[in-house]
């Protein structure tokens, strides 16, 4: 089943870079998500709803129709600059790295387009694992020869990576860290425990998006399993349904921080996987809704 995609403007974060030394400039942009179709829903009842930024959610969507599941997308957050954004490329213009510390898809796409505003400067990239490591397989990329994907950790955790960042023996390496302004600390204490010299940059945030339609929304209420990628996006829902104790249907988590988090805020029916990523998180959304079909039998 094709997915109905929620009509409320995103804001991109792709301004239009020159390829400068001194720096990068210009005004972000509104774009819209017209990749699907749009469909009537009035009598639709998805059983899962994909919940990350517009344009997204595409290999969840693919990934659930090929189990035969249907989903809502409903888009929680969106991303917008944040307050390092416009260093970023004058950095990677002024400086070399030992490596670059990447943790997210969107981390990576912020980050090449500072790295091409910089006339694409040899580096050296460290990611937290295969979902983020695919914003890197541009064929443009691999033309340049200039970035190279060196590092994965054996688990796809801030802290694992932390732990096991090759380094510079007998000398200090230098780490520039481009990250969220919501994402933890970890990387950058574990990495300074272990003598990394870490330099990081905020360069974008997440917000809630703007607006819902509220259809859409009373749909994703009644839809058996909510799938989320992050903590922003679970409380961005909380706050679209003002009372978490309204709503108690499952969560289907991309991992074992998300997780977490949907616990602390008091969310009780949590899946996730133990690895990140597509595959883990798919067969957590089954798992949700084996259980939501197994309590919907025993009622």
């Amino acid at each position: 089943m094709a997915s109905l995609l929620s009509p409320a403007p995103l804001l991109s974060l792709q301004r239009p870079y020159h390829c400068l030394k001194k720096g990068v400039y210009a005004t972000p942009c509104l774009v819209r998500d017209s990749s699907s179709p749009s469909l009537s829903t009035s009598n639709l009842i998805p059983q899962v709803v994909v919940t990350r930024e517009s344009g997204k959610n595409k290999q969840i969507i693919k990934a659930l129709e090929k189990r035969g599941i249907s989903s809502l997308e409903l888009p929680l957050i969106q991303h917008a600059p944040g307050p390092d954004f416009d260093r970023l490329a004058s950095v990677l213009t002024d400086k070399n790295f030992d490596w670059i510390i990447i943790t997210s898809p969107q981390a990576a796409s912020v980050f090449l387009q500072a790295w091409k505003a910089a006339c694409s400067p040899k580096v050296k990239v460290g990611v937290v694992g295969a979902g983020t490591a695919r914003v890197f397989d541009e064929p443009v990329l691999a033309a340049q020869g200039a970035l190279h994907v060196a590092f994965t950790p054996s688990k796809a955790t801030g802290k694992v990576l932390a732990s096991e960042l090759p380094d510079n023996v007998g000398k200090s390496s230098s780490v520039l860290y481009p990250a969220s302004v919501k994402a933890g600390n970890e990387i950058e204490e574990g990495l300074s425990r272990r003598g990394f010299d870490v330099l990081r940059l905020n360069t974008y945030t997440t917000v809630p998006v703007q607006s819902v339609d509220a259809m859409l929304l009373q749909q994703a209420m009644s839809a058996p399993v909510l799938s989320v990628a992050s903590p922003s996006a679970l409380r961005a829902w909380m706050n679209l349904i003002e009372n978490e104790k309204e709503w108690s249907n499952n969560l289907a988590c991309i991992g074992e921080t998300t997780a977490s988090a949907a616990r602390r805020l008091g969310f009780k029916k949590v899946y996730h996987p133990e690895q990140p990523g597509l595959e883990g998180w798919v067969e957590s959304i089954m798992e949700a809704l084996v259980a939501h079909e197994e309590i919907t039998q025993n009622k």
